[in-house]
């Protein structure tokens, strides 16, 4: 087990980190308050990353994600990439990867997950070219205003992929605007009710999320089996659910390792050039010993999410490993943020100061796609039916 990175993902790395250095930066990050930046995102796009993750599998995109993560750029980069890219090159059909991917290599195509809910989305048969209607809500999913697509699980845990507009364009309000020419006159009719309804939420960390109604809104299956509804998906449409899951709890742990080594680096940057009785807070026991344990903690989501993503990339069982990695993003997570907090002292205690916005993306990302007790929970389920991978 090797995850010493290859050229192309030392390479991509190295590219990420300047992008997101140069322009996810503090002041830019504090203008755009609650929303994504676009130019950001074009250089991203422009650069290529997203192609690359394409190439460089999972553990690239882990490498990418802590990148992210460090700089908690606002971009639904990890998102679109793991949701999308990812999703439809690993499980889509021969027509899906043709007519999506390249949308989602460019960036013109973001996609976005409403994961780990099932049962909430319920499909029927009845859609356009044999899809499915998809109707339910989602209370609130990552980056959904950003979003061209929403990749959910329904109730058979199959997944569908619904566009959130009908020329699956951004749709910032959710619902499509305007009215519809009659048909019989040319004369604008009354708008139906939209099948999908976006509605703007404001969570720990700003993801520009949105909380989701479906109401007959028209999906495609992702993957063998792509089109009509019903109990078709079976175990099939389980293991593909099961896989995407997986693959986000890697490279959203990956996120967590970059947003606390972040943190920590600017705790350790504070703390030595901030004096106390004429000594560098650095050099006081209590301090290093607290930053040693976020420095351990950080290495362990780290090395978690790349064997998980090695083995994922290698089309091994990681189920058991995403869920590991998953609790220490968890569980150590939220122990960085708040030690890099509390090593600021009062300034930390600020919330224009940078290393909040640290704290506020650890403790989003502690609860999202499961929390500690809830992944051990699940964890001990899959050991006691001797699934162990």
């Amino acid at each position: 087990m090797d995850f010493t990175p290859t050229q192309e993902q030392a390479a991509a790395q190295g590219l990420a980190a300047r992008i997101f250095g140069d322009l996810a930066t503090h002041e830019r990050l504090a203008a755009a308050g609650g929303d994504s930046d676009p130019e950001l995102w074009k250089a991203l796009c422009a650069a290529g990353l997203l192609e690359a993750v394409e190439e460089t599998g999972l553990l690239g995109l882990v490498l990418l994600a802590e990148e992210q993560g460090r700089t908690t750029a606002q971009v639904p980069f990890t998102a679109s990439a793991v949701y999308g890219l990812l999703a439809v090159a690993r499980h889509g059909t021969d027509e899906q990867r043709a007519r999506l991917l390249p949308g989602l290599r460019d960036g013109t195509t973001v996609v976005t997950g409403a994961f780990p809910d099932t049962g909430r989305i319920r499909a029927e048969a009845g859609g356009p070219g044999g899809g499915g209607l998809l109707t339910g809500t989602v209370d609130w999913v990552p980056w959904l205003r950003d979003a061209t697509h929403v990749l959910l699980p329904d109730q058979d845990a199959a997944l569908w992929l619904v566009p959130l507009s009908p020329a699956a364009g951004r749709a910032p309000s959710g619902a499509v605007p305007g009215a519809s020419p009659s048909p019989e006159t040319g004369a604008a009719s009354e708008p139906a009710p939209p099948a999908v309804t976006v509605t703007p939420v404001e969570l720990t960390a700003p993801w520009a999320a949105g909380r989701l109604v479906l109401d007959g809104a028209p999906g495609e299956r992702l993957g063998d089996g792509a089109g009509g509804a019903g109990g078709a998906a079976g175990a099939a449409g389980a293991a593909v659910r099961a896989s995407v899951l997986a693959a986000a709890r890697i490279a959203f742990a990956g996120l967590q390792a970059g947003v606390c080594a972040g943190s920590l680096a600017r705790a350790v940057a504070h703390t030595t050039v901030r004096e106390q009785f004429g000594r560098p807070l650095a050099t006081r026991q209590a301090v290093q010993l607290r930053a040693a344990d976020a420095y351990m903690d950080t290495e362990a989501i780290r090395v978690t999410a790349y064997e998980a993503a090695w083995r994922h990339d290698r089309s091994l069982p990681a189920e058991e490993h995403a869920l590991t990695a998953a609790w220490w993003a968890s569980e150590a997570g939220k122990r960085v943020v708040h030690a890099g907090q509390h090593l600021h002292g009062g300034m930390g205690a600020d919330l224009d100061h940078p290393v909040h916005r640290h704290f506020l993306w650890g403790r989003q990302l502690d609860a999202y796609l499961g929390c500690g007790t809830e992944l051990l929970a699940e964890l001990g389920d899959l050991l006691a039916k001797g699934e162990p991978s």
